[in-house]
């Protein structure tokens, strides 16, 4: 979403996939226009769906929405989001500290999930392991290995996320 970051993204993977190496990632995947009341205020909330499934892709390590782990450096004064009427008469809020969901379930705001993947183990570079008879052994993995597995885990998050709110979604008018 940041252009600026490229670069420095670019470099970052180049030098871990020179070194043999891999690093990790965060991927932000955002639901924009959803309606607000989706889920549940106890275990079907929209975040509990979301981050189900968004641990279940491979290599993901951490889930977080809105301020996440940030929200635990804030007051409650700072992290709380102030309520309007938009122009189109709409209940909005100020900021999206609450990533789109409060209690579970959607404000109508952006829907807002961060996932933290953590770097390939695959690599080039040897390490320290134990081969089959249990004796200490340097292992390096030889071929084709991607050094940083959250460039590919986009469409992935994304499709998980549709998903899951297309879910949602119907579950709702089902219940109408």
């Amino acid at each position: 979403l940041d252009p600026g970051v490229e670069p420095f993204m670019r470099s970052a993977v180049e030098a871990a996939r020179m070194a043999a190496d891999s690093v990790g990632g965060i991927v932000e995947a955002a639901a924009v226009g959803l309606p607000a009341g989706l889920g549940s205020p106890m275990f079907d909330g929209v975040e509990n769906r979301l981050a189900s499934l968004l641990f279940g892709i491979p290599a993901v390590k951490g889930v977080e929405f809105g301020a996440g782990f940030s929200a635990a450096l804030l007051k409650g004064s700072e992290n709380n989001d102030e309520f309007y009427i938009s122009e189109d008469g709409g209940v909005k809020t100020r900021t999206n500290h609450h990533g789109g969901v409060l209690g579970g379930i959607s404000s109508g705001m952006p829907v807002i999930a961060r996932m933290a993947f953590k770097p390939t183990p695959s690599i080039g570079k040897p390490q320290k392991s134990i081969d089959y008879r249990k004796k200490e052994a340097a292992m390096g993995v030889r071929g084709r290995h991607d050094p940083c597995v959250a460039v590919r885990a986009v469409p992935v998050a994304e499709a998980v996320a549709a998903v899951v709110i297309a879910d949602m979604i119907l579950e709702q008018e089902e219940s109408l």
